[in-house]
């Protein structure tokens, strides 16, 4: 007599090894499923969100330090080229990206302060999501506060003095 082994997920364990029991009830295999859980697909609240923004707003700011490494390596190919390459970043749509961009390095410079108190603060994991909300709380002002100085000569081009 041979002793075989179920497949994964042909029997009701869901492949579980012999000799094991199956996902308690209320686990979280069971509970995946179920309506009125709180937060997203992937279970995550405050604190995936600003490990996505986290992310996202580093792979930005490399990607920018990217190529402001390559525009600016031109002085040393031809003066004119890179005045030329300047003069194209002289317009609205750029210096809108640039508020972007300083938005991106002040979230990304404040959050990272918030994980370092995480990881090194003995309080830190007990507070993170009031630190998240205080991050948060203050990018909104200072972009606020930088909106117009960054963006006034988009909007006197636009719209004229």
């Amino acid at each position: 007599m041979a002793i075989t082994t179920p497949k994964v997920g042909t029997s009701d364990t869901q492949g579980t090894p012999p000799g094991r029991n199956a996902p308690a009830s209320g686990s979280p295999a069971e509970t995946a499923g179920r309506k009125g859980r709180r937060g997203t697909l992937y279970r995550g609240r405050e604190g995936m969100w600003s490990w996505v923004a986290h992310r996202i707003t580093g792979v930005l700011i490399f990607f920018f330090l990217f190529a402001h490494v390559l525009d600016t390596a031109l002085v040393r190919v031809s003066k004119s080229s890179y005045n030329t390459v300047i003069g194209s970043y002289k317009n609205p749509i750029t210096n809108f990206l640039e508020y972007g961009l300083t938005a991106a390095i002040v979230f990304h410079a404040f959050n990272g302060l918030r994980i370092i108190a995480v990881d090194f603060w003995a309080k830190g994991p007990r507070y993170q999501r009031r630190m998240l909300w205080i991050v948060v709380g203050v990018w909104i002002a200072l972009m606020a506060g930088m909106l117009y100085p960054i963006t006034a000569h988009s909007w006197h081009t636009i719209f004229g003095k």
